[in-house]
């Protein structure tokens, strides 16, 4: 196009279009990404805006605005990246499995052939607490009991009943099953509402230090014969131990099992978006580290193959390349 018939385009709203389309007038195009995390008091919250903030600083040279959304957790964040909704989000190894592939939460809506993986993160033990005067000391001690179950759409309420299918429980073994959500569930121990609750979550988390702090909760073990049997059959599971002394009033390690969070997208989202969200997280990785205590011990070849079920997006893939990593 010429100069001349820019310069007469461009009173009119044709004439910004065309301009906003030439090369380098898109600096002033913003564009705008958000990622799904989950309750504000849990790692993926935090991972999240660490993801975000480091995205952010360069945003005057690649134009991508990141912005971080409190959601319902990993289930709620698959389906609503399926639903172009969200960019990117966070979501348990095994759910991330089950979404690709159609299986259990997701068996309604058949399998998300698109959703592809950017990186892994931390370990997220399924960690279970007790009110200390619930005498609670394993986790059968529950039967009968006031329990949360976690809410509807998160990784945590799908893994319990996963839990619950091979111990052969069923919710009626509980006294109350209740579903609050992660940020409930801590002051509903200290209230005396519920007796304890299932929660996968990246550790040292603000949601188990609140409870172990204010009120003196335990943690309790995840063993035995339906735990061995879920890690030797599925490979996005592995034995865990939460370390000992990380929390008031938890001296000794407590073995338990746990996945990976993810970092996941989707096939419709850019190379590029994907490529610079990448590339802001590993040239920044000391900075992201210190970003949480969770991410402190992240290496590089562990994120980019482990806990990840479904394909790497290409403009992971092309970041990866260029680092010798692949």
């Amino acid at each position: 196009m010429t100069a001349f018939s820019i310069k007469h385009l461009a009173g009119g709203a044709l004439g910004a279009a065309l301009l906003a389309a030439l090369p380098g007038a898109g600096i002033a195009q913003q564009k705008f990404v958000t990622i799904g995390t989950g309750g504000v008091t849990g790692v993926y919250y935090a991972a999240g805006g660490a993801i975000c903030r480091l995205l952010n600083k360069d945003r005057k040279a690649h134009g991508i605005r990141c912005s971080v959304e409190s959601t319902g957790g990993s289930a709620y964040n698959v389906n609503t990246i399926r639903a172009g909704e969200l960019d990117f989000g966070m979501a348990q190894s095994d759910v991330h499995y089950y979404g690709l592939k159609g299986e259990g939460a997701f068996k309604d809506a058949g399998a998300f052939t698109d959703l592809r993986s950017v990186y892994s993160i931390h370990p997220e033990p399924f960690t279970v607490l007790a009110r200390k005067e619930a005498g609670v000391a394993k986790f059968e001690d529950f039967k009968g009991k006031r329990f949360n179950i976690g809410n509807p759409g998160s990784g945590t309420r799908a893994s319990f009943e996963q839990l619950m299918n091979t111990m052969g429980w069923k919710l009626s073994d509980f006294a109350l099953a209740s579903e609050l959500k992660a940020d409930e569930h801590g002051p509903a121990v200290c209230d005396n509402k519920i007796d304890g609750f299932f929660y996968g979550v990246g550790h040292p988390s603000a949601n188990i230090q609140d409870p172990t702090t204010s009120c003196g909760a335990k943690l309790i073990p995840l063993t035995g014969p339906a735990v061995d049997k879920l890690v030797a059959e599925n490979s996005f599971f592995a034995k865990v131990s939460i370390p000992g002394g990380l929390y008031n009033n938890n001296p000794q390690p407590t073995p338990t099992y746990g996945v990976l969070a993810t970092v996941v997208s989707s096939a419709k989202v850019s190379d590029e978006t994907v490529y610079q969200m990448v590339k802001a997280t590993f040239d920044n990785f000391d900075e992201f580290k210190k970003l949480h205590p969770a991410l402190a011990a992240l290496e590089p070849k562990n994120m980019i193959k482990d806990g990840l079920s479904a394909p790497l997006h290409p403009g992971a893939i092309k970041y990866y390349k260029e680092k010798g990593w692949m």
